[in-house]
């Protein structure tokens, strides 16, 4: 069948204004305990201290922030002419969330009965298991965004987003605090440990509001192999003008996620900065994210996302700028409440920029291919672990700001309309 006349007869299928409501809070209930359990195992302050306590360097923490905070999203790229076939896609939700709730847990249990054990085998095994996690939600993810997409009516999407954010903001406050507690209370392997067993709990509390999802609309686009996605995907490219676009909006301004990770590092090698200092720098994040999910759930129907793509390139530029001008541990905490902003920013314009330039029944299709616009994302922490190590910590911040003004291009190509 002709993939437009397919997509243009499912699009007729609507989903009830019930199920959307049910849905609706399923979704926020996996926001908010997804929220409490993220502090627990954040990738930008708790994940490469444990990694630099473990033996890690700026080589390793590369490949940490590579893996999951862009190369799952690269893994999006093969999973999704799977999923694109199948109209129901909740099992598969299922089984990301469900891996990442194992791989956590057993994370923690590597650390606390491997801290005795030779310090390759632990990273090994540390590798292993942050591999499993980051793939198994680049699988929940393609799925995350088919339902998402038809499981809520669109009239109630950005208002989704929002809530999302600010009760994700309120719950992620308590939960970063209990986070620093935790990790004052022991010593390193122990409060890690106890760190990653609290998020897995937490996860699987957060993937009850999965299970409860009412998909009631079909979405399949029949694609019959890898090659057939690449065909399609290289149709969609062509007749989709804004699709490349932001594509290079994901591999240029994608990599201001992935900067916090190196200022923890930064931190612990030129300020010496400790435990206590990780869980000042969570605190501090959380605060952005709060601070920026406030405002834009108070405006959220009257500000495009051209606004807030631009503003967080400007916010991106004075985060790198606050880290090179840092002299002490107390500034780097300026560094990661803006970071907060850039992370909450980049997260809600991304996934709404995505629902903007893509069809309802394609969503799956274009999670996958939006795989494609993390191949920066992938390599450019590689290439800053190299860039620190072999010319210095000022040229790996040069690079990445050029990056990041690089996507003002791509922002003004997009020209969102809502």
């Amino acid at each position: 069948m002709n993939v437009k006349r397919q997509m243009a007869r499912d699009s007729k299928v609507k989903i009830s204004f019930q199920a959307s409501q049910h849905n609706f809070y399923a979704f926020l209930w996996h926001a908010s305990l997804l929220a409490f359990a993220k502090n627990f195992m954040d990738v930008d302050t708790v994940l490469p201290a444990m990694l630099i306590e473990s033996g890690g360097n700026s080589f390793h923490v590369g490949i940490m922030t590579a893996i999951l905070l862009g190369g799952n999203r690269f893994a999006q790229l093969f999973f999704a002419p799977y999923i694109s076939n199948k109209p129901y896609k909740k099992k598969f939700l299922l089984l990301g969330i469900n891996s990442r709730i194992i791989s956590i847990l057993a994370l923690g249990g590597i650390v606390f009965f491997m801290q005795a054990r030779d310090a390759s085998l632990v990273l090994l095994a540390i590798f292993f298991f942050i591999s499993v996690f980051g793939l198994g939600g680049a699988f929940a993810n393609v799925s995350y965004m088919d339902i998402i997409g038809k499981s809520l009516l669109e009239e109630k999407r950005k208002t989704f987003f929002s809530t999302r954010q600010v009760l994700s903001g309120v719950i992620v406050l308590v939960s970063a605090w209990l986070a620093k507690k935790v990790l004052a209370y022991e010593s390193y392997p122990v409060n890690y440990a106890y760190m990653f067993l609290s998020g897995g709990f937490f996860l699987l509390l957060a993937s009850l509001g999965f299970w409860s999802l009412k998909e009631e609309v079909a979405s399949k686009l029949s694609i019959k192999d890898t090659r057939g996605f690449f065909r399609i995907m290289r149709k969609e490219m062509r007749e989709n003008k804004r699709l490349p676009h932001f594509l290079g909006f994901i591999n240029s301004q994608g990599i201001t996620v992935s900067f916090l990770p190196f200022v923890v590092l930064y931190g612990k090698d030129f300020l010496d900065a400790g435990g206590a200092d990780t869980g000042n720098f969570l605190i501090y994040k959380v605060v952005g994210i709060v601070i920026v999910s406030l405002l834009i759930a108070l405006g959220a129907k009257k500000v495009r996302y051209n606004y807030l793509l631009y503003g967080n390139v400007l916010l991106s530029v004075l985060m790198a700028v606050i880290t090179l001008s840092a002299r002490s541990v107390t500034v780097l905490h300026y560094v990661f409440l803006v970071g907060g902003i850039v992370f909450s920013l980049y997260n809600i314009t991304m996934n709404g920029v995505l629902l903007e330039v893509s069809g309802k029944e394609n969503r799956a299709l274009y999670a996958g291919i939006s795989g494609a616009g993390n191949i920066l994302p992938v390599l450019f922490p590689l290439m800053g672990g190299w860039l620190i190590d072999h010319l210095g910590f000022q040229s790996f911040v040069g690079v990445f700001v050029f990056f990041a003004l690089l996507s003002v291009y791509f922002i003004f190509k997009i020209d969102c309309r809502k």
